[in-house]
């Protein structure tokens, strides 16, 4: 999961727990729903970040060699 799918998450779990009426359906709470979904987001956004910040910080580094021999021209 992404910062993207994290940011969708907080979306559609505020949608579901302030926007729908707590009455509409009586088999699952809807507003618990959002708040699960709302903290999931939040997760993801969080470790989405973090790892960004991993790959912002890494170095590479490229080894030559210089002594070696070219091969003869054909």
């Amino acid at each position: 999961m992404g910062i993207g799918t994290g940011i969708f998450l907080i979306v559609v779990g505020a949608v579901l727990a302030f926007a729908i009426a707590p009455d509409t359906w009586e088999v699952v709470n809807l507003n618990i729903v959002g708040y699960i979904c709302i903290g999931a987001g939040l997760l993801a956004l969080i470790l989405g970040l973090v790892q960004n910040r991993q790959r912002a910080h890494t170095s590479h580094t490229v080894e030559r060699y210089d002594d070696r021999r070219q091969p003869p021209p054909a």
